[in-house]
């Protein structure tokens, strides 16, 4: 049984247990259960005049918005797309992005968003599995030709290509073909592809997809795929809505139709399609679209543009911590930033707002929960190395790791489980994995932490990601945790490796800010006043840098296939690998 089989009136079920449930006093309004798209039809009707979006020098109102969605809705139903017909957007952060998302919505589709970083392979598994007939991409020579490779793998017959020049001011507009023709590909002109002035076009009436919230399906939002091949979380209307207002209700003051939302995370990713631009349109603010992250540009985007909201990913904070000590900028429209994606060190949290007067509060969430579902409060109440309390309606449990029936009583580690009305239906056409994923109707997300007496929960670390060493369990953010307390160390990621004594045994990468003489013995004494025996890395190795995901994100996946290929070709050389 998935979570949003349960009644609506129903979504805080109780559970037969002796422990505390960590679960959000707050409701959600009825309203939450309308369309996506009725988030923008009522920021056109109550705030039309208001900014939309912000993109390189162009600015849209909430009328235009309005107008060019209902436009390109009209074009998706011309092209056959009608209720549950699935469409592939593959955009960076541009104009065109926001516009097909509610407009294949509008039209009763279902969004499937596509990381255009991702190789040809990764591509088309998600083409194939989730049965795109349209996809929606630019002519960027580094996003179009991979896109168009996919043209008759499963359904998909057209593209729908949106020109950049045509998202930019008018003089950009025109200079751009002409400084940037080695960044545009050449698009041919034939049936399988359709300008996006052609989908526009004013002729075909706005369709009214008849939408039932709770049941269809909104986005098929892929997950990273770190354990195999990408699944497709089933999300629907209410799930996005639901979460949207979850979030809504944790701002501080927020301004109808007077915030600006820096929208740098990725919109293809379920945090930036959540927090960045649902979000962003159910309070009616402005969307300031930053298509490629640049921390010096980013810094003159906060300067010149004053957002007020910023979600991001740990490794924004840090590299915004770094730019600011080198030359200090002004921050001080930030009123609240959230972060998400990866785990907040708490010295990353507090210099982060030492130096920019803004409050950022830690959260957590996960594709399958749309995604949010804690967040600490922006009253300064937040607690180091925690998630905060869980959002509306949301109700958080932690199952034991060896007999997950039994839930877990405070402060003691267990699985984290989780029921609410953003939680997703299940796992497109995989109906086993779904079975495999919840337990009693509660999400099983696959991260281990603990609940304390006043509701506020932690996270140990990912099962996964759990160090077997000598019969102990290790958690490498308790690890990455003690080395980010030292002053000199900028990133840290830890991994298991294996180790011929104790079957596995933990390994630190750094990247430092400041150099060390000597720097792994001097982060090994360091690390003796935090850590115990079986913690402490067997090795720790000093970086240039340490690769990332698309949305920012440090990759452990990365590191560990690197750590295997070195394995490996230490193994055919007849050497130690360690």
């Amino acid at each position: 049984m998935c979570p949003n089989d349960i009644a609506p009136d129903t979504l805080m079920p109780h559970l037969e247990t002796e422990s505390a449930p960590a679960l959000s006093p707050t409701s959600l309004p009825p309203a939450y259960t309308r369309p996506i798209p009725a988030l923008l039809d009522e920021a056109v009707r109550l705030h039309g005049d208001r900014p939309a979006m912000h993109f390189l020098g162009r600015r849209y109102t909430y009328r235009e918005l309005g107008t060019l969605v209902d436009r390109a809705a009209a074009g998706f139903a011309r092209q056959g797309v009608t209720k549950g017909v699935r469409v592939g957007l593959c955009l960076p952060n541009v104009p065109a992005f926001v516009i097909c998302y509610f407009a294949a919505l509008k039209a009763g589709g279902t969004v499937v968003n596509f990381n255009p970083l991702y190789a040809p392979r990764e591509l088309q598994h998600q083409v194939e599995d989730s049965g795109i007939s349209l996809m929606v991409t630019t002519d960027l020579a580094a996003i179009y030709p991979k896109v168009a490779a996919q043209l008759g793998h499963g359904n998909l017959k057209r593209l729908v290509v949106c020109p950049m020049a045509e998202m930019l001011p008018p003089l950009k507009g025109l200079l751009f073909p002409l400084l940037k023709r080695r960044d545009l590909a050449r698009v041919p002109r034939d049936a399988r592809h359709i300008p996006f002035r052609q989908l526009i076009r004013t002729a075909g009436e706005v369709p009214s997809a008849p939408i039932d919230p709770m049941t269809d399906l909104a986005s098929l939002q892929y997950t990273g795929g770190t354990t195999g091949l990408s699944k497709g979380a089933m999300l629907t209307h209410a799930n996005i809505v639901a979460n949207a207002e979850q979030i809504f209700q944790r701002l501080p003051d927020p301004e109808i139709g007077g915030e600006r939302v820096l929208a740098v995370l990725p919109l293809f990713h379920v945090f930036g399609m959540t927090v960045a631009m649902n979000l962003a349109v159910r309070i009616a603010a402005e969307i300031i679209l930053v298509p490629r992250f640049d921390i010096a540009g980013m810094i003159k985007v906060i300067e010149r543009q004053k957002p007020t909201l910023f979600p991001g990913v740990p490794t924004l904070y840090t590299a915004i911590n770094r730019a600011l000590e080198e030359r200090p900028a002004d921050l001080s429209s930030l009123r609240c930033c959230i972060s998400g994606g990866a785990p907040l060190p708490g010295e990353v949290r507090r210099r982060f707002e030492a130096l920019s007067g803004c409050r950022l509060s830690e959260g957590y969430g996960l594709s399958e929960s749309s995604p949010v579902v804690c967040c600490n409060p922006f009253d300064g109440s937040a607690r180091d190395g925690s998630i905060g309390t869980p959002l509306a309606n949301t109700h958080v449990e932690f199952r034991d790791l060896t007999d997950p029936t039994r839930v877990c009583e405070p402060h003691e580690n267990g699985e984290l489980c989780v029921r609410g009305p953003q939680v997703m239906q299940g796992y497109w056409s995989r109906p086993d994995e779904t079975s495999e994923t919840f337990i009693d109707g509660a999400l099983r997300t696959g991260d281990v932490g603990y609940v304390d007496e006043d509701g506020f929960c932690f996270i140990v670390d990912r099962i996964k990601d759990m160090i077997l060493c000598s019969g102990y369990n290790v958690y490498p953010r308790v690890i990455e945790e003690a080395l980010y307390q030292h002053p000199a160390v900028a990133e840290a990621v830890v991994i298991g490796v294996p180790d011929a004594y104790r079957g596995s045994a933990p390994k630190a990468f750094v990247v430092l800010k400041t150099p060390l003489d000597a720097p792994e013995d001097a982060l090994h004494g360091f690390l003796k006043e935090y850590l115990s025996p079986i913690e402490m890395p067997k090795q720790i190795q000093i970086c240039e840098s340490l690769p990332k995901t698309s949305v920012g994100k440090l990759s452990k996946k990365d590191l560990v296939e690197g750590e295997r290929l070195r394995a490996e070709a230490a193994q055919s050389a007849g050497t130690d690998a360690s």
